[in-house]
């Protein structure tokens, strides 16, 4: 599925905007975000590291704060209507599915769920998680923050070291 929504990103806009602005774009997507961004800079659009970077972790902060301040709320005023109530709550009920790590160490906990590239981790779903079990801002961003820092590191290393050594090898 990841793969599909990558390439149809790639293919909608590829024409029409740099490849620069793609990467972006992908790191903002909630599920893609940074690892998602940072895996098609390197191996299939050959943006520079030195680019891919700062675009992927810039792209991948702007979300967070709009997440942390406005999803309650968001969230508070979609389950008053039926027609968004069970999305709200199937939404909510998975993201705290994942949250007892982040419950019980709050910020470190919240920092490693962001910073450790596996499936459903990341800056939305921390930022969410953060937002439901009311960590306050001040505590919950910089965690964020972190988080994708520590996951830029990792995915820098699987995208342009180990993915970039095996397209210039094969």
């Amino acid at each position: 599925m990841t793969e599909t929504l990558v390439q149809g990103i790639i293919d909608a806009l590829g024409g029409s905007v740099g490849k620069e602005v793609i990467v972006f774009l992908i790191s903002m997507i909630p599920i893609l975000e940074l690892r998602g961004a940072l895996l098609v800079a390197g191996p299939l659009l050959g943006v520079p590291v030195a680019t891919a970077i700062p675009l992927s972790i810039i792209g991948n902060i702007i979300p967070v704060p709009f997440i942390l301040l406005l999803i309650t709320p968001i969230f508070g005023w979609m389950k008053g209507t039926k027609l968004f109530k069970p999305m709200v709550d199937k939404l909510e009920a998975k993201a705290m599915s994942k949250s007892d790590k982040i419950e019980k160490y709050e910020f470190w906990g919240l920092v490693l769920f962001v910073g450790i590239p596996l499936p459903g981790t990341g800056a939305w779903t921390g930022a969410l998680i953060a937002s439901l079990l009311g960590i306050k801002f001040k505590k919950a961003f910089p965690a964020v923050v972190l988080g994708i820092l520590m996951a830029t590191v990792i995915m820098w290393f699987i995208s342009y070291v180990l993915l970039g050594s095996v397209q210039v090898i094969g």
